[in-house]
């Protein structure tokens, strides 16, 4: 009898693929597009295959009878999902290099459990504070890129950028706790509301229209790293029951990622760089393993 691998391994094998490319594909498409530019065209590749998830799962109907209940809600997350995180995110990726801006941009795990405190008044731990400035030392040592001198020499805007993300991406997971819309309908209306909001930008911004290049790496960002991508971890977690094995195999979509940003990007990318990610994913790692067992 063939082996047969298990669904929840391989809708994560999908998302684990389409994760480890969209840093590359942020700084191929950035070269070529404006950062509104890029946020627009995503969007709307996003939209477009949300709606079609929507209407394959017969939720078309829920969408509207969903906006009317959760209206400013709705408001609020498109807000800060997509609009203020992909804007915040590309600048910092137009910024630095792929190989800075992807591993700072994972520290948003050890964010979410402050931003919980701060918000929603849960209590934090002292690992959670420990896990932050672990975090903040592997951060530190991916910034160095093995220079000692990096204080004087680093794009210090970029990097505060990138941290920016992780704390409006955290503050978006915060929402969602009390954001009781279905996650799919949810993530649809948030994208239809964040077209007009990034369109009045563009026309600001006064850009024009991007090239061929800008239009297909808009499309790539918007399929495989804003909503399919999104689709088929949501499927995973549905098809386990062992939620945290299923998990932890996003930590191996950074280092998969630092790999084609040295192949395609031509980055060379410094031993700092693996051993600052390392720090991070330790002290994310062991910051989700005490929680778990405090809630055993």
């Amino acid at each position: 009898m063939p082996f047969k691998l298990p669904r929840a391994y391989v809708y994560a094998g999908l998302t684990l693929a389409m994760w480890a490319t969209v840093a590359t594909a942020f700084k191929l498409t950035l070269a070529v597009a404006t950062v509104i530019q890029t946020l627009w065209i995503s969007t709307l590749v996003s939209c477009i295959a949300l709606i079609c998830i929507c209407a394959v799962k017969g939720q078309i109907p829920q969408l509207l009878p969903a906006l009317k209940r959760s209206f400013k809600v709705t408001m609020a997350a498109a807000v800060l999902n997509p609009v203020a995180y992909y804007l915040i995110l590309f600048e910092a990726y137009d910024r630095l290099p792929a190989q800075l801006a992807q591993p700072i941009n994972i520290t948003w795990t050890i964010v979410l459990a402050l931003m919980a405190g701060l918000i929603l008044k849960q209590p934090v731990r002292w690992v959670d504070y420990l896990a932050a400035l672990i975090g903040f030392l592997g951060v530190l040592i991916i910034v160095s890129q093995g220079d000692l001198n990096f204080v004087s020499s680093a794009d210090w805007w970029g990097v505060f950028l990138a941290v920016g993300s992780t704390v409006i991406w955290a503050g978006y997971w915060t929402l969602n706790v009390v954001d009781h819309r279905e996650p799919l309908v949810g993530m649809t209306l948030n994208f239809l509301f964040a077209m007009p909001l990034i369109g009045v930008l563009w026309s600001l911004e006064g850009s024009g229209w991007p090239p061929v290049d800008g239009w297909l790496g808009g499309a790539y960002i918007g399929l495989f790293e804003m909503s399919l991508a999104f689709y088929c971890w949501s499927l995973a977690l549905k098809a386990t029951d062992n939620t945290a094995k299923i998990s932890n195999l996003i930590f191996l979509s950074p280092f998969i990622s630092l790999q084609l940003i040295g192949w395609i990007l031509g980055e060379s990318i410094h031993m700092t760089t693996y051993l600052g990610l390392i720090v991070i994913l330790l002290g994310i790692i062991w910051q989700q393993r005490w929680h778990a067992l405090k809630n055993h």
